[in-house]
């Protein structure tokens, strides 16, 4: 989130994102052209990921309005090369920044803290030809915007300010109050759900370096769940999840790959040609470092304090998760179990909304009643899939037939979640 995504891009929150593009790929060579300032990047920098160029509105002017005439209503435009904003510098307050995807690759958009590193807001999975919208509130300082296309590399980014308007900011009068309990009742749940995630993994671990696979396994979802219910959280902490939860088909040239989906494959291999299963040694290697992660996971978590917006768009942000790797299938390529995960990253979701329903239902009811049925639609699929109590079907007993109705609930849903960090922000 916002303060609640990683190396997939996804992924808004509070603290350091994964996969956010790191401050030191940041271009220093300008130049000029007509009304805008460009960033441009070498071809071998474009070929590493870096892309090539980025855009922003020169300050010619005290306060450009956008498309709409709102000075707090940016519009953005990401194609493979460019990132170009309307605007350098918004009021504070409640901001919408419209990002228009002319590339050919999806694309994402994050606006970050000064730092670079910690996300404010951030919208993923824009395909090509298609326009999202972020809204978030912001306080006065100093913001860097990034937009990644291809979710790779290490995007195209610019500063942002945004300028005291002498206005408060965030909730006031009736709602305060709703809000305050539900970023008191989010935090808890997070917090709860991290230290579920530490001690369940430490009981995966124990069994994976003893060389007990087949409990190994059974522990891998029962401990995976808990991420997966706060993933938007966890991946916005730049230095953690790409050790944590990188797939090996989103590595970076050079990256070393660590980390559960590593350890997934060495439980699962049978999908994998020729695979050299790891020495206990090797094991014992991944299964520390995961365990050493974990633990700074969970201690970070415990500090965390969470915004209205931040938790909206974490809902959000949590079925574009299920959107681009669990009804695609390619989360748990190795274990199949990816209907675990896709159920997680919908617990959690559902949680976030549930807990600004009174704030939703009194700015925008027909929107909560909308939302609460199509969650309702999605679950009643899933459930047609489980095994047992708690268990799930491996996705690949699924009928190309059950995975599009999955899809299509899962789109029939992120529609008017979509809405939902501007309805809370009325």
């Amino acid at each position: 989130m916002a303060g609640l995504r990683g190396h997939r891009g996804r992924r808004v929150l509070v603290e350091a994102q994964p996969r956010a593009p790191s401050r030191a790929g940041r271009p220093h060579r300008l130049s000029y052209g007509g009304t805008h300032l460009v960033i441009r990047l070498s071809r071998e920098a474009t070929a590493l990921g870096a892309v090539a160029c980025l855009a922003v509105l020169a300050g010619c002017t005290d306060n450009s309005k956008g498309d709409t005439g709102d000075a707090r209503h940016v519009a953005v435009e990401s194609s493979a090369d460019a990132c170009t904003l309307s605007a350098a510098e918004a009021p504070s307050g409640n901001l919408t920044f419209s990002v228009k995807n002319t590339g050919g690759d999806v694309t994402e958009f994050y606006l970050l803290a000064e730092d670079g590193l910690r996300i404010v807001g951030e919208v993923e999975n824009i395909g090509p030809g298609l326009t999202r919208e972020l809204v978030t509130s912001a306080v006065p300082g100093t913001y860097v915007t990034a937009c990644k296309p291809g979710m790779r590399g290490t995007g195209i980014r610019a500063d942002f300010t945004v300028s005291d308007s002498g206005e408060e900011v965030g909730p006031v009068g009736d709602t305060a109050a709703a809000v305050k309990k539900a970023n008191a009742n989010y935090k808890a749940y997070v917090q709860d759900q991290s230290a579920q995630l530490l001690e369940k993994t430490q009981k995966f671990v124990a069994a994976y370096k003893a060389g007990d696979d087949d409990q190994a396994r059974r522990l891998y979802t029962d401990a995976r769940v808990h991420w997966e219910r706060i993933e938007t959280v966890a991946e916005s902490f730049g230095d953690l999840d790409p050790r944590m939860d990188a797939r090996e088909a989103d590595l970076e040239p050079g990256q070393k790959w660590t980390g559960w989906h590593r350890m997934e494959k060495d439980l699962w291999p049978h999908r994998a040609k020729g695979y050299t299963p790891l020495t206990p040694a090797q094991r014992a290697t991944f299964a520390d470092d995961l365990m050493k992660n974990t633990r700074t996971l969970d201690s970070r978590v415990q500090k965390l304090n969470f915004t209205v917006d931040q938790i909206a768009n974490g809902s959000r942000g949590l079925l574009e998760e299920v959107a681009t790797g669990k009804v695609t299938g390619e989360e748990e390529y190795w274990s199949r179990t990816d209907l675990y995960d896709f159920q997680a990253n919908v617990d959690g979701a559902r949680v976030a909304f549930d807990g600004l329903r009174a704030v939703v239902d009194k700015n925008d009811p027909e929107l909560g009643k909308t939302i609460e049925g199509r969650f309702d639609a999605l679950q009643t699929l899933l459930d047609q899939h489980r095994q047992g109590e708690t268990g799930f079907v491996g996705y690949d007993k699924l009928t190309p037939e059950q995975v599009k109705d999955l899809s299509n609930a899962v789109t029939a849903l992120s529609e008017p979640l979509s809405k939902l960090t501007a309805a809370v922000l009325k």
